[in-house]
């Protein structure tokens, strides 16, 4: 059975966002897993690793208009709570938390380099 494995983030500030990462995702339970030569991965309880990393082409990290990692999570209030975190941290906010139609609450922020990204919590997934 094939499933994604790892999704990688760039950055332009390794420290500021392994900080940024390391902070955000230990609020549900992520922590750092392993160093890369480029990088820090991250895990989750299960499903994909989250990797910070420097450019392999030495090229600056930019986000992908229309690219956006979304991260599920097991209760609805860590919606709010993992939004709010990111603001803290000095994210931006890219959309409230609340209820999106019949899929779930849904919220949307872009970490330090700009990286878009959703937290979400659905019964029906």
């Amino acid at each position: 059975m094939a499933k994604i494995g790892y999704l990688c983030v760039g950055t332009n500030d390794f420290d500021k966002a392994t900080a940024f990462y390391t902070a955000l995702l230990g609020e549900i339970g992520g922590k750092p897993l392993m160093p890369t030569p480029a990088g820090l991965i991250y895990r989750l309880s299960e499903g994909a690793m989250l990797m910070v990393t420097r450019p392999h082409d030495g090229a600056p990290a930019t986000f992908g208009n229309g690219t956006m990692i979304a991260i599920q999570v097991d209760q609805k209030d860590q919606v709010s709570a993992l939004h709010a975190k990111a603001l803290e941290l000095g994210g931006t906010c890219e959309g409230q938390p609340g209820p999106r139609g019949a899929f779930g609450d849904f919220a949307y922020f872009r970490d330090l380099d700009g990286n878009k990204l959703a937290v979400y919590y659905s019964a029906r997934m």
